[in-house]
């Protein structure tokens, strides 16, 4: 199945010169979010991890429904002041502003290996911050699964050139 084909494209969208990749359409056709799950699903059996991390929000989707299959815990990576319990935060840098993510401090149990999952792999600043939390929880990154990575900006490299394992399942241009 071309997952391209369920991803709509949206211009100047969260601001001018952006061109936002849309999983909401992928995500709304039954088969075409199946087909993305069981693709990320055979992805991790090429991985070693205990639990699954999701980055807030659209990371979720994906990560609960391959934590049902894959039958491993479910670590919520959330946005400044939405988890209630102690918590590790860090700041970082995205392609339109800034942001921070937390993970409660329970979340990790040392040198656990832990899988992130997203929706989508742009500047890298997301993905390259919820690495550095796993890290500062004690854990360590088992790889990186993404629906989309936008081959011509820099995140993927980022990742890789920090020598984790990242796979996408669909390649977009950024811009």
């Amino acid at each position: 199945m071309d997952l391209k084909k369920y991803i709509r494209s949206i211009k100047d969208y969260p601001k001018k010169g952006i061109l936002f990749r849309d999983i909401t359409t992928l995500v709304k056709d039954p088969a075409a979010f199946n087909y993305a799950v069981e693709s990320i699903v055979n992805i991790t059996k090429k991985l070693k991890f205990d639990k699954i991390s999701a980055i807030e929000s659209r990371g979720f989707i994906f990560a609960s429904a391959v934590s049902y299959i894959c039958k491993k815990p479910l670590i919520l990576l959330r946005k400044k002041n939405k988890l209630p319990a102690e918590r590790h935060s860090i700041d970082f840098e995205l392609e339109y502003g800034q942001a921070t993510i937390e993970v409660h401090k329970d979340s990790i149990d040392k040198k656990e290996k832990i899988l992130v999952i997203d929706d989508l792999i742009a500047t890298g600043g997301t993905a390259e911050a919820a690495g550095k939390l796993i890290e500062m929880s004690g854990g360590t990154v088992a790889g990186f699964i993404f629906i989309i990575n936008l081959f011509d900006l820099p995140g993927e490299k980022k990742l890789k050139d920090k020598n984790y394992f990242v796979e996408s399942l669909v390649n977009f241009p950024g811009h």
